[in-house]
């Protein structure tokens, strides 16, 4: 063996070595085992059982041995589960790509990557499974299943009488058992089709529609969606008959390989139950079903959503799609109100009680399907369908168990209002402002939660609590795109790092993701119980709560418990068989894990917003785009002008002032009308502070304490000017370090400055200083820019002053409409700075 052989074997026993547990260790560090984006949040969690605490940590390349990154840990957040300290340790400022590991005090981390493709692959990967749910033909066995489904049940109302036999072969088995739901296929539907729509790119075609290898032209990811589509049309074969599931708990009576099931009472049938919208079976009891609405309206969402996608590239199924959208909500609206599962044997159903979101999400689905039909001409349907979805909006503005402790079985179903997503990126001002308000409402429940404990854990540990996660991870994500605010950022990449590695228990909740690491192995599932068939990409229940495993019947762990260490008085995870209640996947649960990573890789691998020292200096330059910010201070005498040229281009702009602009009774009206323009307005420091030495910009003028207490003055002033809380931070004198930009994010602010290369910030300098420009200087430096760099001048933050000293005639604001045609003529449009950045 050679020299580099026998280093790779040793780094390999090292990294394997440092995933278990020495002998008499009493200190963790939990990671995203992934890996983290280089301009993306990074953070482990420090967690020991003993009395050591830590102040500081390092972050070392795993190749020299070497510490390339060394800060403070967070505040010591106490005891959480099995531990009596727990530390936060954010190393986001570091972005060097590489292979790394964590240390503090006696603890290392497994060895981690830096890099823009952690993600990449995730999404396809997590496919697997759901060709490997496949009912009916399955490619994963090369065999069919349930071939003979099923027979009718509770439709006699609509002139079926029970046991009449109909065609539902296909779809998805629900979890490890065979089961067949209209309500999570029908969710699981949608979002891999929702995964393909928003994140094209990231999918790749080396499966044909029927799951087996081979290239078909279409997306692996459109295929799977597409099965989900013709089993739903199975479930709804015409106008007045739609169907809630296939098969019931009688499933349970045996761990099996799917094939023909023949315990129904009618030979290999299984029972079809019909959305009678009426209270059906539940072994003694009847559930608890009020209406037709949940169920049909999440039919119709998905078949309104698959007509837009496939209306490109089949318009016979689209049109059939977009039918069967339309008698599905008109299904819906029937008898408003919920459809439960039924249940024979045992008392476990899905027991969802809300419905008004799926209403929100079909009428906001149907709206959009409108406009594409209509190619965006008029259309008398398009606002009153609008003003439907955002009366449902109104109706449940906060999924209910956001901030709750403990929630019924699917309770709350699809865990995530998908409807105000869809609605509000039809809407604009603030109509979109209160959409997006109740996301927002929702995500700071959690978050009063999660800011108490190093993990920032605010999910509930119910059963499938890693499907809330995951979920709960989408809804910040779709906040922070739809409103530009990161000030949830953290929360929401600390939801995704859970599932991946960062959690008590230091293990991917994903069945063989990432390879290297520490995943599940022993999975409640007879593909990997009976025949040692590996299950890749499943999302597995998660953690529950203790007193909810204590109280569950018939589970008994098949083998020791290596995560015996870390199970608390709080939750506990087994990767047992035996454990059904944290350790099943769920076919559901990992399509939604299929949309949150398809967004993850995404956003990874598109062109970034540039950074230095932490702030965000230029935004992306594939696009022909830049942004204006003017700063105030002192003066304003160039407002009105300035003002009139942006309204006269049809351009909004940023206004960075501090509190003493916004307090200036002389700039109240200005403020008023940018304001009233639409223009973004943010802070620039209270009282313009200078942060640090002009010399050496790492030594400090201002404590932590005094640069809070200054921002938030600022941002005093902004709000009694009727302005909303701004999501960005312009430093006074633009300059700043990396501890001004920590501070900033720490007060829930995105630190921004201006694009260096041009002259345009010396807009304030006046003859007989040193640095003195003309504006017929400062214009020629801007366009010689443009024409220079790579990039033009995509993605610019150009900065100029909103007044200068009076010792300065040469206005550079004079010519502002001059240069804004110019970079018009060359094909730049202008945004907003909070949207540039996005």
């Amino acid at each position: 063996m050679n020299r580099k052989l026998i280093a790779a074997s040793f780094l390999s026993i090292c990294l394997l070595c440092s995933m278990f547990d020495a002998p008499g260790q009493d200190a963790w560090i939990r990671i995203n085992q992934l890996g983290y984006t280089p301009d993306g949040i990074k953070v482990a969690v420090w967690c020991g059982k003993g009395a050591q605490q830590i102040t500081s940590f390092n972050l070392v390349d795993s190749a020299s041995g070497k510490a390339v990154f060394t800060t403070a840990a967070s505040k010591n957040f106490g005891v959480y589960g099995p531990f009596e300290n727990t530390y936060r340790l954010n190393f986001s400022m570091f972005q060097q790509p590489g292979r790394y590991f964590l240390s503090a005090g006696n603890a290392t981390s497994p060895v981690f990557s830096i890099g823009a493709d952690v993600y990449k692959g995730v999404a396809d990967f997590c496919l697997q499974y759901m060709r490997q749910q496949r009912s009916g033909f399955n490619p994963y066995l090369k065999d069919s299943c349930h071939t003979h489904d099923g027979y009718t049940l509770y439709a006699a109302s609509a002139g079926i009488k029970d046991s009449t036999h109909i065609d539902v072969s296909g779809g998805w088995h629900d979890a490890s058992d065979y089961l067949q739901y209209s309500t999570t296929s029908a969710n699981a539907t949608y979002h891999l089709l929702m995964a393909y729509r928003d994140f094209p790119s990231v999918f790749t075609d080396y499966k044909m529609a029927n799951g087996l290898d081979g290239k078909d032209g279409v997306p692996d990811v459109l295929n799977e969606a597409k099965w989900g589509l013709d089993w739903l049309l199975k479930m709804h074969p015409k106008p007045g008959l739609l169907f809630n599931q296939l098969g019931d708990d009688r499933d349970h009576m045996g761990m099996r390989i799917p094939k023909e099931d023949s315990f129904y009472g009618r030979g290999f049938e299984r029972p079809v139950y019909f959305v009678s919208g009426e209270p059906q079976q539940r072994g003694k009891f009847m559930n608890n079903t009020t209406g037709t609405s949940s169920t049909a309206a999440k039919f119709a969402s998905a078949f309104g959503l698959g007509s837009i996608l496939f209306g490109k590239t089949d318009t016979q199924f689209a049109t059939i799609l977009q039918q069967k959208a339309i008698t599905a909500l008109a299904f819906a609206g029937r008898k408003p109100g919920v459809t439960q599962t039924a249940s024979v044997r045992s008392p476990y159903i899905y027991a969802e009680d809300n419905w008004v979101d799926d209403m929100e999400l079909a009428n906001a689905v149907t709206a959009k399907m409108i406009q594409t039909q209509g190619r965006n001409k008029p259309n008398a349907l398009l606002p009153a369908t609008i003003s439907k979805a955002m009366r449902y909006a109104a109706a449940e503005p906060v999924t209910p168990w956001l901030g709750a402790d403990t929630a019924k079985h699917y309770q709350w179903y699809p865990f995530i209002n998908i409807g105000h997503y869809e609605l509000a990126k039809q809407l604009k001002g603030k109509t979109k402002d209160s959409i997006t308000g109740y996301y927002k409402a929702g995500i700071e429940r959690v978050w009063d939660k999660a800011k108490q404990n190093a993990f920032y854990r605010g999910i509930p540990f119910i059963w499938c609590s890693n499907n809330l996660t995951t979920s709960f991870a989408i809804q910040c994500y779709w906040y922070r795109q739809l409103t530009g605010d990161t000030a949830f950022a953290e929360l929401e990449q600390a939801n995704t790092d859970w599932l991946f590695g960062c959690n008590p228990w230091g293990t991917s909740m994903v069945y063989g993701l990432p390879a290297w690491g520490d995943s599940p192995v022993d999975p409640h599932s007879a593909f990997t119980h009976l025949k040692q068939y590996p299950i890749n990409g499943g999302l597995v229940d998660g953690p529950v709560y203790t007193t909810i495993f204590s109280n569950l019947i018939g589970i008994r762990l098949q083998e020791a418990d290596e995560y015996a260490a870390f199970q608390s008085g709080l939750a506990v995870y087994h990767d047992d068989y035996g454990d059904y209640s944290t350790n099943e996947p769920t076919m559901d649960g990992t399509a939604s894990l299929i949309y949150l990573a398809a967004a993850k890789e995404a956003e990874a691998s598109r062109p970034h917003n540039t950074v230095f020292k932490g702030a965000v200096t230029r935004g992306r330059t594939d696009k022909k785009q830049l942004a204006l910010v003017f700063t105030g201070d002192e003066f304003a005498d160039g407002g009105e002008h300035i003002a009139g040229v942006l309204h006269q281009q049809n351009i909004q702009a940023g206004f960075f002032f501090t509190g003493k602009f916004y307090r200036n009774p002389a700039f109240r009206s200005l403020v008023k009308k940018l304001r009233q323009q639409g223009h973004y307005l943010g802070p620039h420091s209270d009282q313009h502070l200078l942060y640090c030495d002009w010399n050496n910009r790492d030594s400090l003028l201002v404590t932590k304490q005094q640069f809070t207490a200054d921002l938030k003055a600022n941002l005093q002033a902004i709000s009694k000017n009727g302005i909303a809380k701004p999501t960005c931070f312009l430093p006074p004198y633009e300059w700043y370090n990396d501890s001004i930009a920590a501070w900033t994010k720490a007060c829930g602010l995105q630190l921004i400055n201006y694009s260096p290369g041009t002259l345009s910030n010396a807009d304030y300098t006046y003859p007989g200083l040193k640095n003195y420009r003309s504006s017929g200087e400062i214009y020629r430096s801007i366009l010689q820019t443009e024409a220079s760099d790579a990039h033009g001048l995509n993605g610019y933050i150009l900065l100029l002053h909103i007044g200068t000293d009076s010792r300065r005639t040469d206005k550079l604001y004079d010519r502002l409409n001059e240069l804004i045609t110019a970079l018009k003529q060359k094909g730049y449009a202008f945004k907003r700075v909070d949207e540039l950045l996005r």
